[in-house]
């Protein structure tokens, strides 16, 4: 009888979930392996998924997001997603203690991705920063901060307008006094503030883009 081992099907998909791990620096969903392996449906990916873990060659927790992990590779971070970044109400920077009390989900993602910094993350609505390759849906994680360099990308709440938003952020020197907030699209206009009305909210230092 021959010995039971890993199906090609399978090493198909522990090539995939290698190799996308380590080209975005976070797990695959099932409908990323179907797409990328070329196979028939999401119950047919679960099924191999399912051996796979009952051999012990991935893990995974039900309850996280993008949980599937390759066993003895690299150092797993859960982080909250604390909601979308969009117009309304101000998005709290919370501390580490109570971020996972605010999560809409959690995520499992490298230490790569995160820098090794106590981060949370937010998801995209809109396509202001399409040229900086962020797109409605994606992802950006977020390092809490109430200051950053010029041309830093971060998360803003305007105080007059009383919304958030994410921008590149710039000092305009030639007119002192006044904050740029700059888009990444072609197809929009900078926005000036004065500094009372730029509230920052953390830095981004990391992008899940959705595929």
């Amino acid at each position: 009888m021959r010995k039971p081992g890993v199906s090609e099907t399978r090493k198909r998909i522990l090539k995939f979930i290698k190799e996308f791990v380590e080209e975005r620096e976070y797990a695959p969903t099932v409908r990323d392996i179907v797409k990328g392996c070329g196979i028939s449906s999401t119950a047919v990916v679960q099924h191999h998924l399912n051996i796979l873990e009952r051999e012990g060659h991935i893990r995974r927790d039900p309850k996280v997001f993008r949980s599937i992990q390759l066993v003895g590779k690299k150092n797993i971070v859960l982080v909250p997603l604390l909601g979308t970044i969009s117009a309304g109400e101000p998005i709290p920077v919370l501390s580490p203690e109570t971020w996972r009390n605010e999560a809409l989900e959690t995520l499992e993602l490298t230490e790569e991705l995160t820098k090794g910094k106590d981060v949370y993350a937010l998801q995209v609505k809109g396509f202001s920063m399409i040229d900086a390759l962020i797109g409605d849906g994606d992802i950006v994680l977020i390092h809490p901060a109430n200051a950053v360099d010029d041309g830093d990308m971060a998360v803003i709440w305007l105080r007059r307008e009383q919304e958030v938003t994410l921008k590149r952020v710039y000092r305009v020197y030639s007119e002192p006094g006044k904050i740029r907030l700059q888009p990444a699209n072609m197809f929009m206009k900078p926005t000036f503030h004065k500094p009372n009305n730029v509230e920052i909210q953390g830095k981004v230092v990391g992008i899940m883009r959705k595929l």
